[in-house]
């Protein structure tokens, strides 16, 4: 059994990487655990704790659904908070929802379901998690860093793959494993 998703590997440009920058010096007294530049990643399903015959079937979904479905661009753009500013919980850049990011998730979320995996029915939220938040002390700098990039595009990024990821838990942080890597 593995605890896998699957996502799209998003690699950090000059802006990106000096919002992330950013956070960190303007937040370096707060208790939050940022995720590392490698691992930044826009979750399509997660699928948590899986069987190896159901990821089989996962790996053979995806080969036939990405295969042929074609690049598109996505935009890097604003960010905010899960919870609440006053209960923060995960630090967040958003993704604007492309046509070709909403047919994707789609295609998937529909592959998933005829594999016979049950997936959470939620609204598609798609985000890259910046940091994971303990504690923060100072709500008013936390927001104020929000704030100068709330409207901002971030960057634009061309999407040509899908990876099946393992998600390894270790008291270090998470190390994603490719299993799968399917070109759009």
């Amino acid at each position: 059994m593995k605890r896998i998703f699957i996502a799209v590997k998003i690699e950090p440009g000059e802006t990106l990487s000096g919002m992330i920058s950013s956070l960190k010096s303007g937040l370096r007294n707060e208790n939050i655990k940022w995720t590392n530049p490698e691992n930044i990643h826009i979750t399509l399903s997660f699928l948590g704790d899986t069987e190896e015959e159901m990821i089989s079937a996962v790996n053979t979904m995806l080969k036939e659904k990405c295969e042929g479905f074609g690049k598109f661009e996505l935009v890097i753009k604003g960010s905010g908070v899960f919870k609440s500013l006053a209960d923060p919980r995960v630090i967040w850049t958003g993704i604007e929802l492309s046509p070709g990011l909403i047919r994707l998730n789609e295609v998937i979320k529909d592959g998933l379901k005829k594999t016979g995996i049950r997936i959470e029915d939620r609204p598609f939220n798609p985000h890259l998690t910046l940091g994971r938040i303990k504690t923060v002390k100072d709500k008013n700098v936390l927001k104020s860093l929000l704030d100068k990039y709330q409207n901002l595009e971030i960057q634009k990024t061309v999407t040509d793959e899908v990876i099946l990821f393992e998600s390894i838990l270790l008291n270090t942080g998470p190390i994603y494993k490719p299993i799968g890597k399917y070109k759009l």
